[in-house]
C-alpha cells in the first residue's frame, strides 16, 4: 500500500511516500529507504524510485523514499541544505523506520542515487550496525571535486553567500562542508553487503567512482555492475530496468 507520510526533523517536516506490503499486518517485513540525488526529489528522474519502490513492495520489501529538508515537498530552502544536513535527516528517517512494528528492525537496507548514495554510504558507515545492506546507484564520491568546479564555473567570490546552479541556489555552507567530508573514510566502517551500479557513460560522476568504491572502500563485500553506455539517472527503458532488476534481486537475495 502506498501512502504519504511526514516526520519532523529538527523542527522542519519531511515529506515523502511509503509503500508498505499487506503481510505486514499480520508479522514483520525488511524495508529500504531511497534517498534522492543532488536537486532530486523522492520520485527522482523518469519515477524511477517509484518504481523501484513498487517492485520491493510487489516482493515484500517495504520501501521509503522522502524528500530532504530544502528538497522536493518538505519544509526548508534549499540553499540551507549541506551534506550534513542530509545525512542528518538520512539517519533521523533510518532511526524512524526502524522503530516502525511492521518493520523487521535488523532486515533495513539503504539505497542512494548520486549524491543520495554519498548520504547513504556515509549513513552506513556511521550507523553500520542499523543497516543491513547498501545500494549505491551512480554515488557521487567526487562531490567535493564537483562541486569546486561548479564554484570555479560560476566564478564564485569569497563574500557570496550563494551561486545560481541551474536555478537553484547553492549555499556556501554546502560548500564548505563537503571540502571538509571523506566520503570514502566515512564511508569504511560498513562491513555489510554492497550492491553498486553504474553508467559508464556518466557525465556527472565518472564510473571510476565506483571502482574506488568497490576497491579502496568495500572490498569484497561490493559487487559492481557497470552499464554500458548508460548516463547518470540510466535515462532508457532499457536501463532503468536492468538497474530496478539488479537492485530487486540483491535486495532479496536470501544469502546473508
Amino acid at each position: 500500500m502506498q501512502k504519504a507520510i511526514e516526520l519532523a526533523v529538527d523542527g522542519l517536516v519531511l515529506r515523502g511516500m511509503e509503500h508498505v506490503p499487506d503481510q505486514a499486518a499480520t508479522r514483520p517485513v525488511p524495508a529500504a529507504i531511497l534517498f534522492h540525488g543532488f536537486t532530486g526529489t523522492h520520485i527522482e528522474a523518469h519515477q524511477i524510485f517509484v518504481k523501484l519502490s513498487r517492485a520491493l513492495e510487489a516482493k515484500g520489501i517495504a520501501a521509503f523514499r522522502f524528500d530532504f529538508a530544502g528538497s522536493g515537498d518538505s519544509d526548508g530552502d534549499f540553499q540551507n541544505m549541506t551534506a550534513t544536513s542530509e545525512i542528518r535527516d538520512a539517519k533521523a528517517i533510518l532511526e524512524w523506520v526502524k522503530a516502525d512494528p511492521r518493520i523487521l528492525s535488523d532486515r533495513i537496507s539503504l539505497v542512494g542515487l548520486s549524491m543520495g548514495g554519498y548520504v547513504a554510504s556515509i549513513v552506513a558507515g556511521d550507523m553500520p550496525d542499523a543497516v543491513d545492506r547498501l545500494v549505491l546507484w551512480a554515488p557521487a564520491g567526487s562531490l567535493r571535486e564537483a562541486m569546486q568546479s561548479a564554484a570555479e564555473e560560476q566564478r564564485v567570490g569569497r563574500n557570496d553567500d550563494v551561486f545560481d546552479l541551474g536555478g537553484n541556489l547553492v549555499g556556501r555552507a554546502l560548500y564548505e562542508d563537503v571540502l571538509a567530508i571523506d566520503p570514502y573514510e566515512r564511508a569504511r566502517p560498513f562491513r555489510g553487503r554492497v550492491l553498486i551500479l553504474h553508467g559508464m557513460e556518466d557525465a556527472t560522476v565518472p564510473y571510476e567512482v565506483a571502482l574506488k568504491y568497490q576497491e579502496d572502500v568495500y572490498g569484497e563485500r561490493a559487487r559492481l555492475h557497470l552499464l554500458e553506455e548508460a548516463d547518470h539517472t540510466f535515462n532508457n527503458q532499457h536501463w532503468e530496468s536492468e538497474v530496478i532488476r539488479e537492485t530487486v534481486a540483491f535486495l532479496t537475495d536470501v544469502e546473508r
